[in-house]
């Protein structure tokens, strides 16, 4: 086999991977989506229909009034972008202090950021519920957003686009007198436009459908999200009516798929900056 035939068929394994990498992903979406204008009967239907024979609009409206959508919709957008601007912020000013300052033991200060990555968020629930708990602060926004506002990630992938900025770039900042802060504002900031892009859009998805805490946060509909309030919608008493449940998953999802199709490019660009170094 010579090497255009070789090439030619590393080309189609690799195009025919993305395929079904893609299908495999698309098809709950594509489930979901169908599912959501389908009646009861036709959901639980063995074996299973994937077209609706009869579409049934009118579960979007009961997903959206069976339950406070708006106020759920409201909650999410307040906790998501207080926490993505939150983690944001800190990883950026983290990520500068380990890349550009000189302090003591910094190195062990990175050592403790990647040992943090490697605990599971559910390993602290115990401690930091009680520790919410004393301070007052369940059923409340505070409550919810300070123990997320960690930023072990964050702190890590600026870091090491940080470190992929030519150090002629720096010095010469620094020859005209530029400070810390004006380094941080003229420089190494406009020049990491991708990967914060893609460190923004991580932390909006997470906190978007980050469950388990705001659901243990939250008493009542005054501070529920969308993925704690959407479990409202089934019955627990009886047969789950799926069709609103899943019209309501789709309006969950709609503005996060938008901002992510929005900002894909510079996501992916973000992700790979600091992969190569020349």
């Amino acid at each position: 086999m010579n090497d255009v035939s070789r090439h030619r068929l590393v080309t189609a394994c690799g195009y025919a991977a993305m395929v079904l990498v893609v299908v495999v992903v698309a098809l709950p979406l594509v489930w979901i989506v169908l599912a959501s204008f389908k009646d009861r009967s036709e959901i639980y239907v063995q074996p299973a229909v994937w077209w609706p024979s009869s579409w049934h609009p009118e579960n979007y409206t009961e997903a959206t009034t069976s339950v406070p959508f708006g106020q759920f919709l409201r909650n999410s957008v307040i906790v998501t972008c207080v926490l993505t601007v939150a983690k944001f912020v800190l990883g950026v000013l983290s990520a500068y202090g380990l890349v550009f300052l000189r302090f003591p033991f910094k190195n062990v200060v990175f050592i403790l950021i990647i040992a943090a990555l490697m605990v599971p968020n559910q390993i602290t629930v115990i401690t930091n519920y009680s520790l919410v708990a004393q301070l007052g602060f369940r059923n409340t926004f505070i409550g919810i957003i300070l123990p997320l506002a960690g930023v072990a990630f964050g702190t890590f992938l600026m870091r090491n686009h940080f470190l992929s900025i030519p150090a002629e770039i720096i010095e010469a900042a620094r020859m005209d007198g530029a400070g810390h802060v004006r380094l941080l504002l003229r420089v190494v900031l406009p020049i990491s436009i991708p990967t914060m892009v893609a460190f923004a859009l991580i932390t909006l998805v997470n906190e978007w459908n980050e469950y388990l805490w705001p659901f243990l946060m939250a008493d009542d509909y005054s501070v529920a999200t969308l993925p704690v309030g959407l479990t409202q919608l089934q019955n627990n008493d009886g047969v789950t009516n799926w069709g609103p449940v899943m019209a309501a998953t789709v309006l969950a999802m709609l503005p996060i798929l938008i901002v992510f199709l929005v900002l894909q490019r510079q996501m992916i660009k973000g992700l790979t900056s600091g992969a190569v170094k020349g």
